[in-house]
């Protein structure tokens, strides 16, 4: 099978494709990018408890792939993520007026969510009863966007036998830490600062494809 395409519109497009195994990744590539935070807005704005807001996230995404939800997305109207909170309000509204949920997953089995996670980074970092359902919803995208292309960043450093390069780019551009320079890297990873410089430049240049495609509606 060809290497999935990865820009926005390409995963759509995928997850209207008759081809079963090509709707699966789009939709398994959607559902990664954005679980967490309709998780997360789902305990926000619609104030559910941990057992509700992980039926509902599960219920949402598994109605989506079922009923086709995203087919009618225009990008001419909204940003898709604009699209998307307002199909999930919509979906929540509807079950809280059923008052069902659905068995988690739907008998679908969308991709596993370690929902834990996105609780203890709740806990982490609460959230003000005040805060803008909106502003919060784009915010942990955002945030979700750039854990995800950090991830597709190693991986793809690593299929091209590039892991140098990788752990380059996490001591200086992820950890920060205060006062490293080229020519300590270059040091500890026995390199010249040149070479430090030339496989900082690739490895950025990645990170930014990797966050544009994932980004580009």
């Amino acid at each position: 099978m060809a290497e999935f395409p990865s820009t926005r519109r390409s995963v759509l497009f995928a997850t209207r494709s008759e081809d079963s195994a090509e709707r699966r990744l789009g939709y398994e590539r959607l559902i990664g990018d954005y679980w967490k935070p309709v998780y997360k807005y789902v305990r926000i704005k619609w104030r559910a408890d941990e057992d509700e807001a992980q039926d509902l996230t599960q219920g949402f995404f598994a109605r989506a792939m079922e009923k086709h939800f995203f087919d009618s997305f225009d990008p001419s109207k909204a940003a898709f993520r604009t699209f998307l909170r307002t199909c999930l309000d919509g979906f929540v509204q509807n079950q809280r007026k059923a008052a069902s949920r659905l068995k988690r997953g739907g008998g679908l089995a969308p991709v596993s969510l370690d929902f834990e996670s996105a609780e203890g980074e709740l806990r982490i970092q609460p959230v003000s009863p005040d805060a803008d359902p909106e502003q919060f919803f784009h915010r942990e995208w955002l945030r979700g966007v750039m854990a995800a292309s950090v991830e597709e960043l190693k991986a793809h450093c690593d299929e091209r036998g590039k892991p140098l390069h990788f752990a380059l780019f996490s001591r200086y551009d992820l950890d920060r830490e205060e006062g490293v320079s080229y020519e300590a890297l270059g040091r500890e990873f026995g390199l010249t600062a040149v070479t430090v410089t030339n496989h900082l430049a690739w490895v950025r240049r990645e990170f930014r494809r990797i966050v544009r495609e994932r980004t580009s509606e």
